[in-house]
């Protein structure tokens, strides 16, 4: 018996690539409980985009917004997050498109205690606006322009062999895809999930992972299964990238379990 779930996707002004992201999320084999938009402020656009795939979906669609005042990855996670009703998330951007076994094989990979890392293939630039202008999601290890091979192959019989061993030691401890990872929500909650003292981009998944592990969960890797493909996008733009690492080198070395600012302002008592 797989628990009650929610699929996390987070966007912000790409209403293209979120609307092949959200094809691909009711193709699956298991659908989520829930699909969740966490919106960083995104136009109109984006918010039409969600309002008919909603009246399609085979589940209940919820678009979580704010106002566009910067990259705040951190605040529209925690208030999706927040209203999630699923025990457990699955978390994805909307640059992602998933394999047809990615929510089953999440679910059949959860354990209690313990939150997972999945890996990512990308897609080449080429490719990527093709499927773009076409709104085409069939994708494979063997499509044309896609990188990571191996990570593209899906072999449940061999997750065991990779669960807990597989870059799992020292600095790469803290290494996780904010694309494409799943966690319960009563152990976010525990660690007032996302530190939304992280403005900019990244490192803010590492720094959550990190208080995680403080606090005693398991890391979990899922090594060829729960296959995410994602498209190309120019990098973002790094401008408080030195804060932000600072911010999770100081979680690593105090072993904090619990960051000031964080998901508990949006769960109501």
């Amino acid at each position: 018996m797989y628990p009650s779930s929610s699929l996390i996707i987070s966007t912000y002004n790409w209403p293209q690539a979120l609307a092949v992201c959200l094809k691909s999320a009711i193709r699956q084999t298991i659908l989520p409980g829930e699909i969740i938009v966490a919106d960083d402020g995104s136009r109109s656009d984006t918010r039409q985009v969600i309002e008919e795939f909603s009246r399609q979906s085979p589940v209940p669609v919820v678009h979580v917004w704010h106002e566009d005042e910067g990259f705040r990855l951190a605040h529209i996670r925690n208030k999706a997050i927040a209203a999630a009703s699923g025990d457990y998330i699955i978390q994805v951007d909307g640059d992602i498109l998933m394999h047809p076994h990615f929510v089953q094989d999440h679910l059949r990979f959860a354990k209690p205690n313990a939150f997972v890392r999945a890996s990512r293939i990308y897609i080449n630039e080429q490719v990527t606006q093709k499927m773009l202008a076409h709104q085409q999601i069939s994708i494979n290890l063997f499509s044309k322009g896609t990188t990571n091979f191996f990570s593209a192959f899906r072999a449940p019989v061999l997750w065991p062999f990779f669960a807990t061993s597989y870059k799992n030691k020292g600095a790469e401890r803290f290494e996780i895809h904010g694309c494409n990872m799943a966690f319960w929500k009563n152990d976010a909650i525990e660690v007032n999930g996302y530190n939304e003292d992280f403005t900019g981009w990244g490192p803010e998944d590492k720094e959550f992972v990190a208080r995680l592990l403080n606090a005693g969960k398991e890391k979990r890797f899922l090594k060829l299964g729960g296959l995410a493909f994602h498209l190309y996008h120019k990098e973002n733009a790094k401008n408080n990238l030195q804060k932000n690492e600072l911010l999770l080198e100081q979680t690593i070395i105090k072993n904090i379990t619990f960051c000031t600012s964080g998901i508990h302002k949006y769960i109501r008592q």
